[in-house]
């Protein structure tokens, strides 16, 4: 028991956190496929690809040359904004209880903890949610940007 213990400090901590990213992964991968396969599709008729195959270009090589640069745009707008929805479903799943436990810093984890304090003490629950708040609307602005610098058909002003 003392050797797992000094490997494991907090074994429930541990699955916890195993449960919370399994949870926000296995919702969050649908929007992932669904976009790198309609960008795909739509890679896969386009004239510089049909050129390619017509050159004798191997599928791989066209796929990974020309498919893959024009698809990880898109998905890495998705991933900006995935972050956003990843941070707001852990506070959401800390402050209901059935996040990550609550001796472990979270900020759904202090917005619990500061119902109780409201009335005294407003301001533990006013930082947490400007922190989430903050933090959600970065990824949010960093996602918009990546979508402006990564999207050719957008108008040059």
């Amino acid at each position: 028991a003392g050797v797992g213990r000094a490997l494991f400090p907090d074994a429930a901590a541990l699955v916890a956190f195993g449960v919370l990213i399994i949870a926000i992964t296995l919702t969050g991968w649908v929007p992932y496929a669904r976009t790198v396969r309609g960008a795909t599709l739509v890679e896969k008729h386009k004239e510089y690809v049909l050129a390619a195959r017509v050159m004798g270009v191997k599928p791989w090589r066209i796929m990974a040359q020309h498919v893959l640069p024009n698809v990880l745009g898109p998905v890495l707008v998705l991933a900006t904004l995935q972050v956003a929805t990843a941070i707001i479903t852990e506070a959401t799943l800390s402050f209901l209880g059935v996040g990550v436990p609550s001796t472990t810093p979270s900020w759904g984890n202090m917005l619990e903890n500061a119902q109780s304090y409201l009335t005294s003490a407003p301001w533990l629950a006013i930082i947490p949610g400007a922190a989430i708040t903050l933090a959600v609307t970065s990824f949010n602005f960093v996602g918009d940007g990546l979508r402006d610098a990564l999207d050719p058909r957008m108008d040059l002003p």
